[in-house]
C-alpha cells in the first residue's frame, strides 16, 4: 500500500506521561499576532469580532496581545476602527510606506512617522520580510536590508526609542532546493510562493549577515527579531549573535515547532538569555487560539515528551515531527511570559 506523505498521520503507539496545559501558569503578553491585512487581507474588518476575540484569548490567560501589521495613515486609522475599545489590549505595532525608499525625502517621513508615532503611544515599530523577500527597487532589484537607503528605519528607531519587531528572511528549507532532501517537503509543494531559490534572491546566509550588519550599527535601537532571530534551526548561531548584540531580542512565534526539537539545547538557551525571550505565537484573529496555545505553554512549562506542536487540523506545518518540554522554573516563565515585555516596551 502507497500513502500520499500529506496523507500520513501515523496513530502514536508510545506511551509517556501528558500534562494537558490549557491556559498559562502566568500571564501571558503575546508580542506577536496580526488582526489586520498582512495576513488575513483587505478584508479583514469581516473575519471575526473583536470582542469575542479577545474574551476568548482572556480564557487563555493572554493578559496582552500585541498586533503587528504593516498599516498606516487610513489602514491604521481602519485597524483602530476595527479594534474600538480594545486597543488596551490589542496593541498595535504600525509601520511605515518603506516602499518609497528611493524617493527623494523618504528620510524625513520616516522620522515625521516615528516622532507621531512615539507622540501618540505607540510602543514599537513592525517591519516585514517583504524588504528583502518582495520588494524591490526602481531598477527592479532587490534590496538588502542593510542597504543605505533603509537606514532611516533603525536610525530613527533609535533616536524616538521605538523598538523594530522584524521578521527577516524565513526558515532554511525554503532557501533549498524542493526535493526529497528538505524537511519541509510538502508544505512547499502546497505553499509554492515561500520557495526562494532563484539566483534573483537572496539565500538564507546573506539574510543572517544582512541582520547582522543592521543590528551591529544601530546599537542604540532595540531589536526584537521574530521567529527565534530568523534561525531557529541553529541556536548556537543565535547565541552568538546574542552574545554579540546585547540590542538584540528575540520572540519564539510560529517556531516552537524547531526549537522544541532541540529540548536540551532550547533549555539552555532558555536560561542563559532568559531576559531577551519575548512571548509569541504569530495567532491570527480569525484563528482558534486552541489550536496555537496549549502546545506553547506544554513546551515552556512541562517536561512532556514527544506532542504535537500545532493542534489540529495543523499537526505538522512545519515538519513531520514532534516536540519535547523544557520546563522552564516559574522564575524564567514569568519572563518569558510577560517581565520582558513590560520591560522592552514600557507597558
Amino acid at each position: 500500500m502507497i500513502v500520499d506523505i500529506k496523507d500520513y498521520q501515523p496513530t502514536d503507539m508510545l506511551r509517556v506521561e501528558e500534562h494537558d496545559v490549557r491556559s498559562a501558569k502566568f500571564p501571558v503578553i503575546d508580542i506577536h499576532s496580526h488582526w489586520g491585512p498582512i495576513l488575513l487581507g483587505k478584508d479583514f474588518a469581516s473575519k471575526y469580532d473583536t470582542g469575542a476575540v479577545a474574551d476568548s484569548l482572556r480564557n487563555y490567560n493572554i493578559s496582552k496581545i500585541f498586533n503587528l501589521d504593516l498599516v498606516w495613515d487610513e489602514g491604521l486609522e481602519q485597524m483602530q476602527q476595527k479594534l474600538e475599545g480594545y486597543q488596551d489590549y490589542v496593541i498595535t505595532c504600525p509601520s511605515v510606506d518603506y516602499s518609497r525608499l528611493d524617493e527623494p525625502g523618504f528620510p524625513e517621513y520616516v522620522d515625521e512617522y516615528f516622532r507621531k508615532y512615539k507622540e501618540s503611544g505607540i510602543k514599537a515599530i513592525k517591519l516585514w520580510k517583504d524588504m528583502t523577500l518582495y520588494l524591490k527597487d526602481k531598477s527592479g532589484s532587490f534590496v538588502r536590508l542593510d542597504d543605505r537607503r533603509y537606514d532611516p528605519l533603525f536610525t530613527c528607531a533609535g533616536k524616538y526609542s521605538l523598538p523594530i519587531i522584524i521578521h527577516i528572511g524565513d526558515p532554511h528549507c525554503l532557501f533549498t532546493p524542493v526535493d526529497a532532501h528538505n524537511e519541509y517537503y510538502d508544505l512547499l509543494c502546497d505553499h509554492p510562493e515561500w520557495v526562494f531559490t532563484g539566483d534573483e534572491y537572496f539565500t538564507f546566509d546573506e539574510h543572517m549577515e544582512m541582520q547582522e550588519n543592521v543590528i551591529a550599527s544601530h546599537p542604540d535601537t532595540t531589536f526584537i527579531i521574530a521567529h527565534v532571530g530568523s534561525c531557529g534551526e541553529d541556536l548556537g548561531r543565535v547565541d552568538a549573535m546574542m552574545d554579540k548584540y546585547p540590542n538584540m531580542y528575540i520572540d519564539i512565534a510560529a517556531r516552537i515547532s524547531e526549537i522544541g526539537r532541540q529540548p536540551y539545547t532550547a533549555r539552555k538557551f532558555f536560561m542563559k538569555h532568559q531576559d531577551r525571550i519575548l512571548f509569541g505565537t504569530d495567532f491570527e484573529a480569525n484563528q482558534d487560539p486552541a489550536i496555537f496555545y496549549p502546545p506553547y505553554f506544554r513546551f515552556l512549562e512541562t517536561w512532556d515528551e514527544y506532542f504535537d506542536y500545532m493542534g489540529a487540523p495543523r499537526n505538522h506545518d512545519y515538519g513531520h515531527w514532534k516536540i519535547y518540554g523544557i520546563g522552564l522554573p516559574d522564575e524564567v516563565l514569568r519572563k518569558v511570559y510577560s517581565e520582558n515585555a513590560v520591560r522592552v516596551f514600557g507597558l
